[in-house]
């Protein structure tokens, strides 16, 4: 299973590699809400902005979430600072996983970590991807403010490479790749619970 994470704008990354047409049935998006829709936590802390920060919110997240001990983490933040990022990655390689990055490297060093280890996502997975967004991720300047986020454009067409070389491999192998069909085409949600169910407890979707 891929267990994808991401917080703020970089939850999209998430929704690219999990749950989506094209993309592969084995792969699950954890996502901060889980902790309220799942968890013990009251309602009101999703009203916070500050919660991807908050590294005490993992170990929670990490317990609710269907993870196997094969399982690969694919992590997403622009910054790559957070505490709940960086708590999340640390946590994966504490129980034996492997951990994919995916971050600006030119921004996150750039800014100091906020979790208590003082490490960046970068300095605990296994494998790291550069965005290429630079340093405040917005590209364009405008009389003296920058516009144009790049980062969500960049970590959607990773997660759509990283998706479509795992399915050549799978393919390679001689196996049809577990891929979903788009649910808005005949037959698409017969194929894709077919799917599914090979998988039961495995994985989790939610709105």
């Amino acid at each position: 299973m891929l267990q994808a994470f991401g917080t703020g704008h970089s939850e999209a990354f998430a929704m690219e590699i999990a749950g989506r047409a094209g993309g592969l049935i084995p792969t699950n998006r954890i996502a901060l809400r889980n902790v309220v829709l799942q968890g013990s936590r009251p309602s009101d802390i999703l009203s916070d902005g500050k919660l991807e920060r908050d590294p005490s919110i993992v170990d929670e997240l990490f317990d609710i979430s269907p993870i196997g001990p094969d399982d690969v983490f694919l992590i997403a933040s622009n910054s790559g600072v957070n505490g709940s990022i960086v708590g999340m990655a640390l946590r994966a390689k504490e129980t034996g996983h492997k951990v994919i990055a995916v971050t600006s490297l030119e921004h996150t060093m750039a800014v100091e970590p906020k979790h208590p280890s003082g490490k960046r996502l970068r300095d605990i997975a296994d494998v790291v991807i550069d965005n290429k967004a630079p340093y405040g991720d917005a590209t364009l300047d405008v009389g003296e403010t920058k516009i144009g986020a790049i980062s969500s454009i960049t970590a959607a067409f990773i997660a759509q490479l990283l998706t479509i070389a795992v399915t050549d491999r799978i393919a390679a192998s001689g196996q049809t790749p577990p891929v979903y069909l788009s649910a808005n085409i005949p037959g698409g949600d017969e194929h894709n619970k077919a799917l599914e169910d090979l998988y039961r407890d495995r994985i989790s979707r939610t709105a």
